[in-house]
């Protein structure tokens, strides 16, 4: 048999499953996609549990009762996410249209930040994946719009009724029961709105990272038409208002899918998407690693928040103090002591664009993620061990099996062409993710 079959298949004892042909120990070998799709079946019942539509598939994609997606309401959305022209609050007037929400969430970085912390506006500069931000020396800690914790990604949010890594976004589902935590005269009050949390933390957002929505701005440009096509059935007199700002940011988000990535392709029948180590790697993915445990569903996440001993920001070069409800995440929310440490399960598409991992962006690769959930050894000493998760315990992987669903990971989860979800040009004309004048020439901007 040649190199390059024997490389279809997988003749270890982890990926091979036998029947006896006879008493002379005499074995049919199976296919290692066979496998795995037989595993996917087995524990989701079909591989269409784990497709992702198409992002206009509108009906498929899951939607906000309140908020029905929309084409026009999406493409009001994409404008709005990455219209520096909002940026019209800023604490320093240097800060003035230079920054918008994908300043903090932009395609080049998976729809994260390319940086450890995200800076809006006080950030100057961006680079190729938005690893060249960094703090405008002339900004004080106190006027930077800054991260305390490392920006999620915007893909896959469709898969999420609460937002944040500790769920504070969110008026439904999740939250439900938590409502003594909306805290008047903060953004959690937005949950009162009722609706789910990627509409929360868009309207939410606005406010927070300094962005403006308001008459003037909307009937002085193109964007009147685009208010006009998206709400429709809405009065005039409540049409362009922040809230139907951030109800279209929110439909344009809930559209973020990486659906052609190659395990994506592979689930829609393209049994050349993924190699045979990409193979390899997401058969351990949903069998003997335990991933799928916490990471299932299209997004591969889940709602469910866990203590696994991370680091939160920390360095000499932390840009802002991190508060203590921060450290503590979901119980820094709620209050309860028993959610105390525990973080949400991310997504894990389009992660290879970033450099680093964990809500405190303590990891510097995929592989070092993996390694610490092998090892299942605490790095945050301030977390008891009481809280942290039964899930985190060794896994007694081989530094084989750690490349394999590493290259699961990093290359058959990755979707080349998020590009096509970025708007060509804004209605304003201003530069995108952001426009201050270091990041207007990285990116070649006029």
């Amino acid at each position: 048999m040649k190199k390059l079959q024997i490389s279809a298949y997988v003749v270890g004892a982890l990926f091979t499953l036998m029947s006896c042909a006879s008493d002379d120990d005499n074995y049919v070998t199976i296919p290692s996609q066979d496998l795995l799709e037989n595993r996917i079946v087995e524990l989701y019942g079909s591989k269409a549990a784990l497709i992702q539509p198409l992002a206009t598939d509108f009906s498929l994609i899951p939607n906000d009762i309140n908020n029905p997606l929309t084409e026009a309401k999406v493409e009001l959305g994409k404008m709005l996410f990455h219209e520096t022209g909002l940026a019209e609050n800023p604490t320093m007037e240097e800060g003035m249209h230079t920054y918008s929400c994908a300043s903090c969430h932009h395609a080049q970085a998976g729809f994260q930040s390319g940086i450890l912390q995200g800076i809006g506006e006080g950030g100057m500069g961006f680079g190729i994946h938005g690893e060249g931000r960094f703090k405008n020396s002339m900004y004080a800690e106190a006027d930077l719009d800054v991260q305390p914790i490392r920006s999620p990604s915007a893909l896959n949010v469709a898969y999420q009724d609460v937002m944040l890594w500790n769920g504070q976004f969110g008026g439904t589902g999740t939250n439900q029961g938590t409502d003594a935590n909306w805290t008047v005269g903060t953004p959690k009050e937005v949950n009162n709105l009722g609706f789910e949390g990627v509409e929360i933390q868009a309207i939410a957002g606005l406010d927070v990272h300094r962005l403006v929505i308001n008459e003037d701005f909307v009937l002085n440009s193109d964007y009147k038409t685009m208010f006009d096509e998206a709400f429709p059935d809405v009065p005039v007199s409540e049409r362009y208002s922040k809230v139907n700002a951030g109800l279209a940011i929110a439909a344009y988000e809930r559209t973020l899918l990486p659906n052609q990535a190659p395990f994506q392709q592979w689930l829609n029948g393209n049994q050349n998407a993924m190699n045979a180590q990409e193979t390899k790697g997401a058969l351990l993915f949903f069998d003997d690693a335990k991933c799928f445990s916490c990471h299932s569903g299209p997004a591969l996440n889940d709602m469910n928040f866990y203590a696994l001993g991370m680091n939160d920001l920390a360095g000499e070069n932390i840009l802002t103090l991190i508060d203590d409800a921060t450290k503590r995440g979901r119980g820094g929310f709620t209050g309860n002591p028993e959610d105390d440490y525990k973080f949400k399960t991310p997504q894990l598409y389009n992660l290879k664009d970033v450099a680093f991992f964990g809500h405190g962006g303590s990891f510097h690769s995929i592989e070092e993620v993996i390694r610490y959930k092998n090892n299942a050894v605490i790095e945050n000493q301030d977390v008891p061990l009481t809280q942290i998760s039964p899930l985190f315990a060794p896994l007694n992987l081989s530094d084989d099996d750690i490349d394999a669903i590493t290259a699961f990971l990093e290359h058959a989860l990755y979707d080349s062409n998020l590009q096509r979800y970025v708007p060509d040009a804004l209605p304003t004309g201003y530069c995108f993710p952001n426009a201050d004048s270091m990041s207007s020439q990285d990116m070649g901007c006029d």
